[in-house]
């Protein structure tokens, strides 16, 4: 078990845990891999040999079941403080990046500035369309931590 050292898609948050963002479609990142991988993608991913869990979110849209998107997001915050945690979808940029967004304020960001965050520390193009950014004001609603 361990946290992630510095390297691409490598993004820690304000309560010091870390997450590595990235897509599917790049070749694998070198380095150990995740002991965790949190998978938003519209069909099921390939097997793995870690632990991972698959999050129906299909491309350019929202997830299919905000409850089942923000469990798997809070198993993610909560072991990422001891454990290489993925999250991913095939771009890396508006899924991940909505994803980190909640993971962000999950950190201790306000909602209200966590896609600014998420650009500024993982990719300028992160959260792609208007309703990921509502999507991720939804969730802070939904896990009490709008403020």
């Amino acid at each position: 078990m361990g946290a992630w050292t510095p390297g691409p898609g490598v993004v820690v948050l304000p309560d010091g845990r870390s997450v590595r963002g990235r897509g599917l479609r790049a070749a694998s990142p070198d380095g150990p891999d995740p002991e965790l991988g949190v998978y938003l993608l519209g069909r099921r991913p390939p097997p793995r040999t870690w632990d991972h869990r698959w999050v129906r979110w299909p491309d350019f849209a929202l997830p299919v079941s905000t409850p089942d998107a923000l469990a798997a997001l809070r198993e993610a915050h909560a072991r990422a403080g001891d454990e290489r945690v993925e999250v991913a979808c095939a771009g890396g940029t508006g899924r991940t990046g909505t994803a980190l967004a909640v993971l962000a304020v999950l950190g201790g960001v306000p909602a209200d500035d966590a896609v600014d965050w998420v650009r500024a520390h993982y990719r300028p193009g992160a959260v792609e369309t208007p309703w990921q950014r509502w999507w991720v004001r939804r969730a802070a609603d939904a896990l009490g931590r709008r403020g």
